[in-house]
């Protein structure tokens, strides 16, 4: 799995980009982890230069072979309501990659104990952004808490229901690209 490969000193901002006071800062990375440079997180979602970053995706699969999905938040500005990996988030600056994946899931699920198994590693590149993708799964039966706040809910899919939802606009578009990439090793940990 990858690693992030933070500089001795901090990361420059992007070149052109100017730091908010209280801007979420992101790591811009290199597709083998290396960090080059940091940026607000609004800047890495304008759509303009797509600068590489870091998120962290958590697949949760149950004794029967059920995998979660959340359902994003009517709020959100991307693709409210729609069903998505049970655990999704970046990586801020200054963050490795297991610190974010424990953060995400408590912060969207309530969700502590677990143990990830690492999946894989993609690039992932919408009209909005440019995502370096580290895929997680946990395999058991977790107490789930989704935030009210973060999300509109969550529930347990079988292999059958989602496969039924794919290209009918209920699931994320990247889920989808993602649940294909790795629908067999999901199901490997079984």
């Amino acid at each position: 799995m990858l690693e992030l490969i933070y500089p001795s000193s901090p990361a420059p901002l992007l070149r052109g980009v100017k730091r908010g006071r209280a801007a979420e800062m992101l790591p811009i990375v290199d597709e083998t982890g290396n960090v080059r440079a940091q940026a607000p997180r609004e800047y890495c979602h304008s759509g303009g230069e797509k600068p590489l970053h870091p998120v962290v995706h958590l697949h949760i699969i149950n004794r029967n072979g059920e995998i979660y999905l959340q359902q994003r938040g009517a709020h959100k500005d991307l693709l409210p309501l729609y069903w998505d990996t049970a655990v999704g988030g970046h990586v801020s600056y200054g963050e490795y990659i297991p610190e974010a994946l424990y953060r995400e899931a408590a912060e969207e699920l309530g969700l502590h104990d677990f143990l990830p198994q690492g999946l894989c590693n993609y690039i992932f590149e919408s009209n909005d952004e440019r995502e370096l993708v580290s895929v997680f799964a946990a395999v058991g039966e977790y107490a789930i808490h989704p935030d009210p706040d973060e999300l509109a809910g969550g529930r347990f899919w079988s292999i059958r229901e989602i496969e039924r939802a794919m290209g009918a606009g209920v699931l994320t578009p990247n889920f989808e690209g993602e649940y294909h990439r790795i629908k067999d090793a999901l199901l490997a940990l079984l």
